[in-house]
């Protein structure tokens, strides 16, 4: 097959993150002959069946979509292999690809992953970063293999990170510049320029799922850290707090310099709550009352009779 040829390839992706890799891949001269995406999921209070976006835009460009719940499976393998894709591409799929599954395609199978590989391979790439208070991240373009994220590098950006990121506004930068790589790197791909390298051995991380423990906020830890945590988790799925025995969300704050006892209301500043924490102290400017909508801090201050001393 030479460089020119079209390729037929499947695609294997899931959330809001995967959406602009798709739409790169269908707006090209390859072929995608397949969506893989997970299984439609409850949302919302009445807890409907709702497509995953990758699904619905597959859907609307009349792209087969194959939703198995096991990737493993031997009819899951047996769709795949009957449509006899050259490259398989993935992005936040969801579920680790078999051995017998990254063997079909000719070409291979390649990932976009949202770091800057070996650093923070695993599942919270973007929230880990924000959290380590990295100076950067970026997305890596590589070749899968059987490893978690430990395939050759074959291209990857840059992504400068500010102290006032938020996991979602980096979650946006990458699925875009990702989508740019992948449509940069695959005509490289095609004509052999772009060769593949290994793994550094040295600066290997992971990035661990976010766990509830996660999200709850421990005014013992210090207020550069908490601020992080806030930011790294908005707008999903939040760094809470209680307040009444119900969590309050926050998701924007700034740093302080008051001192008292670990989650003691210090002052009711001007535009919100000042939090003492285990080194310096925290305004929250930004929060979400259990059922409520998200507000300014200074707004939901103002229909408040009384606030607790300790949060």
């Amino acid at each position: 097959m030479d460089a020119d040829s079209p390729w037929r390839i499947v695609f294997m992706g899931t959330p809001t993150f995967a959406v602009p890799a798709l739409e790169v891949l269908l707006a090209g001269t390859d072929a995608v002959v397949g969506v893989f995406t997970q299984p439609d999921k409850p949302v919302g209070r009445g807890m409907r069946l709702t497509p995953s976006p990758v699904k619905q835009l597959a859907s609307q460009h009349g792209v087969p979509v194959f939703q198995p719940p096991r990737l493993r499976a031997a009819e899951a393998v047996a769709d795949l292999m009957a449509i006899q894709p050259d490259l398989i591409v993935v992005v936040a799929y969801g579920q680790i690809l078999s051995p017998e599954v990254l063997a079909i395609p000719h070409q291979g199978c390649l990932n976009l992953h949202a770091s800057l590989l070996p650093r923070w391979r695993g599942a919270a790439p973007l929230q880990r970063a924000l959290l380590a208070g990295d100076a950067e991240s970026g997305v890596t373009l590589m070749r899968m293999e059987a490893g978690l994220d430990t395939g050759p590098l074959l291209n990857r950006c840059r992504q400068s990170l500010t102290p006032e990121m938020t996991g979602g506004e980096l979650h946006d930068l990458l699925a875009q510049q990702g989508a740019i790589l992948l449509q940069e790197s695959l005509p490289l791909l095609k004509s052999g320029t772009l060769q593949a390298v290994p793994q550094p051995a040295e600066g290997v991380t992971y990035a661990a799922k976010i766990t509830p423990q996660d999200e709850r906020i421990d005014w013992h830890r210090p207020a550069l850290w908490i601020k992080r945590q806030i930011l790294a988790l908005n707008p999903w799925p939040a760094a809470h707090t209680l307040l009444d025995g119900q969590p309050l969300k926050i998701f924007r704050c700034r740093l302080a310099t008051g001192t008292g006892l670990p989650g003691t209301l210090i002052a009711q500043q001007r535009d919100g709550l000042e939090i003492a924490c285990g080194e310096g102290s925290l305004v929250l400017t930004e929060i979400q009352p259990a059922s409520r909508r998200r507000l300014s801090a200074s707004d939901w201050l103002r229909g408040q009779p009384a606030l607790p001393d300790r949060f």
